[in-house]
């Protein structure tokens, strides 16, 4: 479906050598275990950071998430709280025996579907079937842990365009 709505310029014979895109750490995202978001938020906050957004996603996600910035920077810390049991999160939560911890990294893109298509293309375990919604008004998709068979990330990434203008 997607490669039907691509632009030109995204096909497979046209893709970069080079990821286009990546401009900077979009978030960090941490999982916090269920009813521990304010605390959280109130520790860093003790540390200098300060709240800039929050927001529950639904969907397939089902959490509720606060940003947090430290300084004029735009790199966030994405604090995550499962809403239930069949959020991921939780299930994240639940694999670390119910403690807190890193859930993903956040990387921002300048075109979410040149980033899509490339990565695709060079063989990366993709998530989603296409860029889809996020929070705030993004575009996202994640590439698994073990996106790549001879060498994994071990960790799940993120990959985020900001809200377009208009």
């Amino acid at each position: 479906m997607l490669e039907n709505n691509a632009p030109p310029e995204m096909h497979l014979g046209n893709l970069p050598e080079e990821l286009p895109g990546f401009l900077f750490v979009d978030h960090i995202a941490i999982a916090v275990p269920r009813g521990s978001l304010e605390a959280q938020i109130a520790a860093y906050e003790m540390l200098g950071f300060r709240e800039v957004h929050r927001e529950e996603v639904l969907g397939g996600d089902q959490v509720r998430e606060v940003l947090l910035q430290i300084g004029q920077g735009p790199s966030l810390l994405q604090l995550l709280e499962p809403l239930n049991e069949d959020s991921p999160v939780q299930k994240a939560l639940d694999r670390n025996g119910g403690k807190g911890g890193l859930n993903h990294v956040g990387f921002r893109v300048s075109d979410i579907r040149v980033a899509f298509e490339y990565l695709r293309h060079k063989g990366f375990r993709i998530i989603d079937k296409a860029p889809r919604p996020g929070s705030r008004g993004t575009m996202v998709f994640f590439l698994h842990p073990k996106t790549l068979p001879a060498t994994p990330l071990d960790v799940l990434i993120e990959v985020v365009q900001e809200k377009s203008a208009g």
